[in-house]
């Protein structure tokens, strides 16, 4: 590996990148060309998986 390696990788400093990611986000809403998910069916089946996981947990944590 050449000694300048690190010169030739772009770096971003947490400043930049929180700037970066901000006007992402700022801008996605506007000019998305995707269609979005559904809040209900998103949230549904984030709860249904945690109850899984939680009926998954219970199963394997009894004191017998």
């Amino acid at each position: 590996m050449p000694d300048d390696y690190h010169l030739d990788r772009p770096t971003m400093s947490l400043p930049s990148t929180a700037h970066a990611l901000a006007t992402l986000a700022a801008e996605g809403g506007e000019h998305s060309e995707h269609a979005s998910l559904n809040p209900y069916l998103t949230g549904g089946g984030a709860l249904v998986a945690l109850l899984l996981l939680l009926w998954i947990t219970t199963r394997f944590n009894r004191d017998r």
